[in-house]
């Protein structure tokens, strides 16, 4: 391992940021009901991808190097604070990760060996992921104390099927973020001005593996993507995890801009692929080349912006209040207008391509 210029200079540990309805949270769910699941219609799928996180393809991938060994000083402030807060975003965002699947796995151990076993495979390529980004974080002289957020953190309650769901949109799309983000920078080296981003392709290819993990065992359960409540359902995580990223992206069009990217084309490119692939799993998709769709998500995203100024805004909690109203409407149509685009049937896609 190599030794840090960064290590010389005293490392703080970072508060966490306060937590909104766009910052990465913390779940747990229904052991008993997880561990009582019947995947056996589809368990060669599952081995086999089990055997795959057996191999452990990137058991020595996460490593840091000489490149990390020089100062970052000369990063300005801005940078500096735009960097940062990409460190410690992605950072909580993997070590709830990691925490939701380590628990699955210890729940499930005597009952569910099979799940158990991918789950502690998922949650080793977690914690290595989110160690790797507090170690990056090391450089600015600041760390995540990861033990003080898995307990101070709120748990957030999912059944199992919308762990599911919404973790198999969450590995998916962090694929096609990181892979981008990639193929980007190994076009335009010149704007990689930190390492770390040299790792992401491997990175990524632990996304794909535990989306394909979560996608067989949806295949082992067909309530789950057949009939009516599977398309609203669905459709519903779909908006959510794209609304979500669209509207922290633009909050954070700097950081983009720092590497080379634009922060909107960026997102579009990267929704389009994810519910792309989605399509291959879900009976339905969301239709993103709808002429509204991208319009509305812009809509969405500046009533947000509005929010987060009034927040800025030194003035009485009434007065803040008063002044969102308006902003949070807007927001409540330009989703449901979305959400009641009219969405794509995958089954007939197919057909038609086939």
């Amino acid at each position: 391992m190599v030794n840090s210029l960064a290590n010389k200079t005293k490392v703080s540990t970072k508060a966490p940021s306060e937590e909104s309805l766009l910052t990465p949270r913390f779940y747990t769910t229904d052991f008993e009901e997880m561990a009582n699941l019947d995947v056996s219609s589809n368990r060669h799928e599952i081995e086999a991808i089990n055997e795959e996180f057996r191999l452990d393809y990137n058991q020595h991938h996460f490593i840091r190097d000489k490149e990390f060994v020089q100062s970052w000083k000369d990063f300005d402030q801005k940078t500096k604070s735009l960097f940062i807060e990409f460190l410690e975003r992605s950072c909580t965002a993997e070590f709830s990760g990691f925490l939701l699947y380590k628990e699955l796995s210890r729940n499930l151990k005597k009952t569910n060996t099979l799940l158990a076993e991918g789950f502690a495979f998922m949650s080793r390529d977690e914690a290595r992921h989110a160690g790797f980004l507090n170690k990056a974080m090391s450089d600015f002289n600041l760390s995540l104390d990861l033990g003080f957020l898995t307990k101070s953190r709120k748990y957030t309650f999912f059944a199992p099927k919308f762990i599911f769901y919404a973790t198999y949109l969450s590995e998916k799309i962090g694929y096609w973020r990181y892979i981008t983000i990639y193929r980007h920078l190994e076009k335009n080296p010149e704007c990689r001005v930190y390492p770390i981003f040299r790792f992401f392709e491997s990175w990524c290819q632990d996304e794909n593996r535990h989306a394909d993990f979560f996608a067989a065992v949806m295949k082992s359960q067909p309530q789950l993507l057949s009939g009516w409540k599977a398309e609203l359902w669905c459709r519903f995580f779909l908006l959510s995890v794209f609304a979500t990223m669209y509207l922290n992206d633009i909050q954070r069009a700097g950081f983009y801009a720092t590497i080379g990217l634009d922060a909107k084309k960026f997102d579009i490119h990267v929704i389009r692929k994810t519910n792309q692939s989605s399509g291959r799993l879900f009976p339905v998709i969301l239709d993103v080349d709808h002429p509204s769709f991208f319009k509305d998500l812009e809509i969405c995203a500046q009533a947000n912006t509005r929010l987060l100024e009034v927040d800025q805004l030194e003035q009485p909690k009434i007065l803040s209040f008063l002044q969102k109203i308006p902003n949070y409407l807007v927001l409540i149509n330009g989703l449901l207008r979305l959400f009641f685009l009219r969405p794509i049937d995958c089954k007939k896609t197919w057909d038609t391509i086939y």
